[in-house]
């Protein structure tokens, strides 16, 4: 006897994905922590960080609940790239030459657009799919879930926290190089994506 098919879930109970509440619960942190950031320079990495948790435990209750969903990915990757330009935006405010932080935001921001761009041209479900590359450390940072969370620690560490001179001072120091692997990161990302870009374009002119 065929097995029935499974009960096909409404688009509410998506919105209601444990991940996804989490996913709300982080925007809602960003926003206060933003609307805090120059009057309580206490409070607001704390926020920022609470935020950032956030981030690791709803793709874990994601993969742990079977419930990961295109519109979570979505929203988790659309709040991460808005969390960092806000930061990085603040941090241009407080810090001369500011340039260098808008300068950090416009490659954060091109390289993941590059990416998610050449993953729809590649018929990919996911902009993590980069098991062809030929860069090993592109595949590492994309491959391995620990050296992803370092490089995006050090990078929050980092950056929340230039606004106070604390002994966070040693947090900094250590994760200068994450940050620093971060960064070289996004170049090979939006490298990688505009070579899959002009790839399809000669690959479409050839066919014709």
């Amino acid at each position: 006897m065929a097995k029935k098919p499974a009960p096909r879930s409404s688009k509410l109970s998506v919105y209601l994905y444990v991940p996804n509440i989490i996913g709300y619960i982080r925007v809602l942190l960003n926003c206060l922590a933003f609307s805090l950031c120059l009057r309580n320079k206490i409070i607001f990495p704390i926020l920022y960080f609470f935020s950032f948790v956030c981030d690791a435990v709803d793709g874990w209750c994601a993969r742990r609940f079977n419930q990961v969903s295109t519109f979570g990915a979505v929203l988790d990757m659309v709040t991460d790239r808005i969390s960092t330009a806000c930061l990085l935006v603040v941090l241009s405010q407080l810090y001369k030459p500011g340039l260098v932080f808008l300068s950090l935001l416009a490659l954060d921001i091109g390289s993941h657009w590059f990416q998610m761009y050449s993953t729809f041209l590649a018929g990919k479900a996911s902009h993590k799919d980069v098991k062809d590359s030929t860069n090993w450390l592109f595949r590492a940072y994309y491959g391995n879930r620990m050296f992803m969370a370092y490089c995006c620690v050090s990078c929050e560490v980092l950056s929340s926290n230039l606004q106070k001179i604390t002994l966070i001072s040693f947090l900094i120091g250590t994760s200068l190089f994450g940050w620093a692997t971060k960064q070289i990161i996004n170049v090979i990302q939006m490298k990688t994506a505009a070579d899959m870009c002009v790839l399809y374009d000669i690959d479409k002119k050839h066919k014709h």
